[in-house]
């Protein structure tokens, strides 16, 4: 499953996943966007929210962005 990720780096309400009407998430996580230190953080707390290990999360696109698109297996 694809899903669009909007990220909100150095949060203090995170870590938290909220899904809008439309279906898309937004992830709010306390890592900066340092060294890729809020990817990490986005894979662990997606891999959470959806109960699979870390390794069936990945991120296809938006690196460097704060919308990414993840694919989750399930």
């Amino acid at each position: 499953m694809r899903v669009t990720v909007k990220v909100k780096p150095g949060s203090r309400k995170g870590p938290l996943v909220e899904v809008s009407e439309d279906g898309s998430l937004t992830a709010y996580l306390q890592q900066r966007a340092v060294d890729g230190a809020a990817n990490d953080g986005l894979i662990e707390l997606l891999a959470k929210h959806y109960g699979v290990s870390k390794s069936k999360v990945a991120i296809e696109a938006g690196f460097t962005s704060r919308i990414k698109r993840v694919a989750v297996e399930l």
